[in-house]
């Protein structure tokens, strides 16, 4: 593959990624940590902040917000697969500018709210938009700009899903004090539009490629992928896998279970976590600080993940994260204090953020750049459908216990049996033929 040509800087921001004197991924890594930040809305830990004050003025039960919420998550689920064959065809600009406008949308629809069907729709919006979308596209860029710096590139963006994490739940306590949570929900839509629309206009390419140079900014294209060769964490020539290709692996449905027990028993805890910590002699205030506890100590695991994951073989990081989070359900039925509470953040933080970096990074690392928007695809529409089916059992153990203490002793088999999956799912073979892909392609 020939090194590639320099082009003749244009002026305007088209021109940007010619007169910069760096790699251009870094600008995309920046764009992609902003759009990690903006999903947090769609988040569950968004929407556990709105849930009391929406219930009690609506005089809903919780196992019906559970099971709304549940619902539009499956129907988020669906959808996310579709916006992955999209992104492989128009490209994370054009998805990220659609997407980020629509996100707004949805937003103010939550403001509107009267009826459950209204809530079931906005439900599936925010979640398809924000919790789905954004995050399958801001990850999508990084996968498609870093090949051997992949981890580390996908652990800085997580400086984005922290920020959301310990900003939104505190500005949301904010909006709703001052302006209800009518205006909360409108304020969070300009949030959105105000950092969305500019990055998905002004800075995003499509690929290295399709500006002339090549991922992680080296000279020769072996540069990128023989330390990670050598450390087993990417398949021999993956750039080839279809999404067909990819699911007829035995390793492609075992991450798919491996990373699921984070998104369905972490989205029901964090959920109900108000609900909870009530249920444990907590009081409402601790919630919001252990949702903002929880994000230094995701973001410290994300980045010690990310690091490793250039350097060991990506399975063994989802292991322990699956301990890690049984660990943390464990310490929940002992929780009666707020320090107590914290410390359960800090442990549920940092599984989740060993989940999310890895299961990240493995997708492209075992199956490819050229179709990864189709594999993510489905792989995130397995994570929202985890998500979905979450809260209600826990929703409804608490309707009818009184008590969250059940239904976490049996859901700590989940996490268990996902390390074992994950300790049985090697990169696959490479599939043939593998096409080549030259410096200047699109890639599709």
């Amino acid at each position: 593959m020939a090194s590639p040509t320099p082009k003749t800087p244009r002026s305007g921001l088209s021109g940007l990624p010619s007169r910069i004197p760096f790699f251009y991924g870094w600008v995309i890594l920046v764009s992609a940590t902003l759009g990690m930040f903006a999903s947090g809305p769609g988040q569950t830990f968004s929407a556990s902040v709105f849930l009391d004050p929406m219930l009690e003025e609506l005089g809903w039960s919780r196992t019906l917000a559970s099971g709304l919420y549940t619902a539009g998550s499956l129907t988020a689920a669906v959808a996310v697969v579709f916006v992955g064959r999209l992104l492989d065809k128009y490209g994370a600009r054009v998805m990220m500018a659609v997407v980020g406008t629509l996100f707004g949308v949805a937003l103010i629809w939550m403001s509107t709210i009267n009826h459950p069907i209204q809530l079931y729709i906005g439900y599936a919006a925010i979640r398809t938009l924000g919790q789905g979308s954004m995050v399958l596209i801001s990850t999508t860029m990084v996968a498609m700009w870093f090949v051997r710096m992949r981890g580390r590139a996908t652990a800085l963006t997580a400086l984005g899903a922290a920020g959301g994490q310990i900003s939104f739940p505190l500005l949301i306590h904010f909006f709703v004090d001052e302006f209800g949570w009518r205006g909360a929900w409108i304020a969070l839509a300009i949030i959105v539009w105000m950092i969305v629309i500019p990055v998905a206009v002004f800075l995003i390419h499509r690929s290295p490629e399709s500006i002339g140079v090549l991922p992680d900014g080296d000279i020769k294209p072996e540069e990128s992928t023989d330390a990670s060769l050598r450390s087993g964490t990417i398949t021999p020539r993956s750039e080839g896998f279809t999404l067909k290709q990819a699911m007829h692996t035995r390793s492609f449905w075992l991450l798919l279970y491996a990373g699921s027990s984070q998104s369905l028993i972490g989205t029901a805890l964090v959920f109900h976590l108000i609900s909870f910590f009530d249920t444990r002699g907590v009081g409402d205030g601790a919630a919001a600080v252990t949702l903002s506890i929880m994000a230094p100590l995701a973001l410290s695991s994300m980045f010690i993940s990310g690091y490793l994951s250039d350097k060991i073989p990506n399975r063994y990081l989802l292991v322990v994260s699956q301990v890690g989070l049984a660990i943390a359900m464990l310490w929940a039925l002992t929780i009666d204090s707020s320090w107590q509470a914290y410390v359960f953040g800090g442990m549920l933080g940092f599984s989740a953020g060993f989940t999310m970096t890895t299961s990240a990074v493995i997708w492209p690392n075992y199956y490819g750049r050229a179709h990864i928007g189709s594999i993510r695809g489905v792989t995130t529409s397995g994570m929202v459908a985890a998500a979905a089916l979450g809260p209600l059992p826990f929703g409804i153990a608490f309707d009818i216990t009184n008590s969250y203490s059940t239904v976490i002793v049996l859901f700590l088999a989940m996490p268990v049996t996902c390390a074992f999956a994950a300790l049985l799912a090697p990169p696959p073979a490479p599939p043939t033929p593998v096409p080549d892909l030259a410096v200047g392609s699109r890639i599709e």
